[in-house]
C-alpha cells in the first residue's frame, strides 16, 4: 500500500502549492514563531481538521490559504508529531483542484480504514450566483484517501450532498463533517446543518464502509437558543455521559457565559443510539478568553480525549497583527478533557511537563502592593500559582498577575474575590486596533482561594484555573522582549508559586 501511495500523481495546483510553502517557510525564523504551538506554515491558519493518530503519530491538517496571510481559497496543510509538541511539517493535503471542491476544500476529519489507508472527509465548495447577484457557497461531503504523505480524491466524490440531509435544511450550511468508528464497527459521521433561517443544528449519518452513507437524521437543534450557524462539530463519549463541542456564530451572552459572539459551546448529556436522540443536560462555553474557536479531539492511543481549536477569534483576525509576516494563526496547546459533574475540565496535555526546565519555587509569598520575585521572567514559561487571604479575617480586594511586561508593554490577569470575577485585559500588550482586549469570567473560589496555572508561548497565554475548570485563552503578539512577570495586590495576599522555563 505504501508504494502504491507513492505512485499517486497529484494535480497541478497542489504541486504549485507545495513548491511555494517549501520555499517560503525556510525563510521564517524559528524564533519568530511559537516555541511549541503549531503556526501556519507559511500563510493563513484557521480550523484544526483531520486531528488523528495514524502510523505512530499525531497528524493535525489545518485550514490553509498559503499565498497570503488573510482567509482565502482553503486548502489543507499538514503537520505530524510524536508528542503533540514537536510539529514536523509536511506537504500540504489537499488543494481546491476539482470541479466539486474549485471554490474551496473547507474543514473536515480523518479516520484510519481497515485496509490502512488514511481517509479524510472534507467539505467541497462551489460557488453559485443567486438570482438577486449574491454569491453563496454550495457545500458536499467528500473524500480523499493516502498514506500520511500523500492523497488522492475519491472518484465517486461528492459523498454526501443536499439530498442526503433531512428536510429544511441548507445546502449553503452543511459542512465540516466529523467521523469515527463506532464499537460495532461501523462508521458515523456528524455535520453541522442549518436552516435556511440559519437555526443551527448537527445532522448524524452512519455507514458500514466509511464511503456509502446513510440519509442523515437531527441529531440535535438549537432552536435558536445558542447563536446562529453552527460550525466543527464533536461528539463522543466521556467519563459516562456524551458530549458535543461546536462553535455557533452571533451568540448572544448569557450572564457570564458566551461572550465572544462566534464562540464555543460544549452540550453535555445522554444519547440513545437505537432512536439517534441526544438530550442535552448541561452547556457552557469552551473557553472564557477572547482567542479560541473550532475544535478538535483525538482519541489518543492510551485512551485519552484531546482537544485542540484554532487560537484565534474571527473578530479579532483584522488588524491586530499589523507588522509584517508570513504566517498568521496558530492552534491552542493540546487540552486533556474529562467531565466532572456535569461539567467539562481541561488540562494542558502532559507531555508539556518534559519541556520545563529550571524549577523555581516559593512558598507562602506575602503580597501586597506589587512586586516581583526572582528568577521569575520568561515568555515561554509554565506557571502555577495557588493566592488565598494573608489573613483569613480580611478578604483582600483585588490580586493581578502583570506578564509579557517591559517599558510600554504589559497583560494583566486580575481577580477580585468579593464577586469572584477574573479579568484578562491585554489592551497594552503592543495593538494598535481597536478590537476585543478585555474578556471576564465569574470563576469558583471561596473566601478568594484560587488556583491557576499560566502558560506562555511567545505570542499566546492560556490560563487554566482551578484544575481545569475553566480556562481563559488569549493571543499577545507583543515585542518578545517583554518578559517581565510582577505581582500586585490590594490586600494583603499569600500566594504559592512553581514556575518552569518550557524549552523545546
Amino acid at each position: 500500500m505504501q508504494e502504491e501511495q507513492k505512485d499517486i500523481k497529484i494535480s497541478r495546483m497542489l504541486e504549485d502549492v507545495r513548491r511555494y510553502e517549501e520555499d517560503m517557510s525556510g525563510r521564517i525564523p524559528p524564533a519568530e514563531r511559537p516555541a511549541f504551538h503549531l503556526s501556519s506554515r507559511v500563510g493563513w491558519m484557521n480550523d484544526p481538521n483531520g486531528f488523528s493518530f495514524y502510523k505512530g503519530k499525531y497528524h493535525l491538517f489545518y485550514q490553509y490559504h498559503p499565498f497570503n496571510t488573510v482567509w482565502g481559497p482553503m486548502h489543507w496543510g499538514h503537520a505530524v508529531s510524536e508528542d503533540l509538541l514537536h510539529w514536523e511539517y509536511l506537504p500540504a493535503a489537499l488543494a481546491p483542484d476539482e470541479d466539486y471542491d474549485r471554490d474551496g476544500c473547507f474543514s473536515g476529519s480523518a479516520i484510519e480504514l481497515p485496509d490502512g489507508r488514511q481517509m479524510l472527509v472534507y467539505t467541497g465548495v462551489t460557488n453559485e450566483e443567486q438570482e438577486d447577484g449574491t454569491v453563496k457557497g454550495v457545500q458536499k461531503q467528500c473524500l480523499a484517501f493516502g498514506d500520511g504523505l500523500n492523497y488522492v480524491k475519491y472518484e465517486g466524490n461528492p459523498v454526501l450532498t443536499e439530498e442526503d440531509f433531512p428536510e429544511g435544511g441548507s445546502r449553503f450550511e452543511f459542512r465540516d463533517p466529523k467521523v469515527w468508528q463506532a464499537e460495532d464497527g461501523s462508521y458515523r459521521m456528524v455535520t453541522c446543518c442549518a436552516t435556511p433561517s440559519r437555526d443551527g443544528r448537527i445532522v448524524a449519518f452512519s455507514s458500514m464502509d466509511g464511503i456509502h452513507w446513510s440519509k442523515g437524521r437531527i441529531l440535535v437543534q438549537n432552536n435558536e437558543r445558542f447563536g446562529k450557524v453552527w460550525e466543527c462539530p464533536e461528539f463522543f463519549r466521556l467519563d459516562g455521559k456524551w458530549v458535543l463541542l461546536t462553535s455557533p456564530m452571533d451568540m448572544l451572552p448569557e450572564g457570564f457565559e458566551y461572550h465572544n459572539g462566534n464562540g464555543t459551546l460544549c452540550l453535555i448529556g445522554d444519547y440513545n443510539d437505537a432512536d439517534g436522540i441526544f438530550t442535552p443536560q448541561h452547556d457552557q462555553s469552551i473557553d472564557y478568553g477572547i482567542d479560541f474557536y473550532a475544535t478538535q479531539t483525538v482519541l489518543a492511543p492510551d485512551g485519552r480525549r484531546i482537544m485542540i481549536a484554532w487560537m484565534q477569534n474571527w473578530d479579532t483576525t483584522p488588524g491586530y497583527r499589523i507588522s509584517p509576516t508570513s504566517w498568521f494563526g496558530q492552534m491552542t496547546v493540546p487540552r486533556e478533557l474529562s467531565v466532572k459533574n456535569g461539567r467539562l475540565y481541561q488540562l494542558p496535555l502532559r507531555e508539556l511537563e518534559n519541556l520545563r526546565r529550571g524549577c523555581v519555587n516559593f512558598r507562602n509569598v506575602y503580597v501586597n502592593g506589587e512586586m516581583e520575585l526572582e528568577g521569575v521572567k520568561g515568555r515561554c514559561v509554565d506557571m502555577e500559582l495557588e493566592i488565598r487571604p494573608a489573613d483569613s479575617g480580611a478578604v483582600y480586594n483585588k490580586f493581578a498577575v502583570k506578564f509579557a511586561a517591559g517599558g510600554r508593554y504589559y497583560t494583566t490577569l486580575s481577580f477580585h474575590p468579593r464577586d469572584r470575577i477574573m479579568k484578562i485585559d491585554r489592551k497594552f500588550s503592543g495593538s494598535r486596533r481597536a478590537i476585543i482586549h478585555q474578556r471576564r469570567a465569574r470563576v469558583s473560589s471561596e473566601g478568594g482561594v484560587l488556583k491557576m496555572r499560566l502558560i506562555l508561548d511567545r505570542f499566546s497565554a492560556e490560563i487554566f484555573l482551578n484544575d481545569g475548570e475553566q480556562v481563559i485563552t488569549a493571543n499577545l503578539y507583543t515585542d518578545p522582549s517583554a518578559e517581565e512577570i510582577s505581582f500586585l495586590s490590594e490586600g494583603a495576599v499569600s500566594m504559592n508559586l512553581v514556575k518552569y522555563d518550557l524549552v523545546r
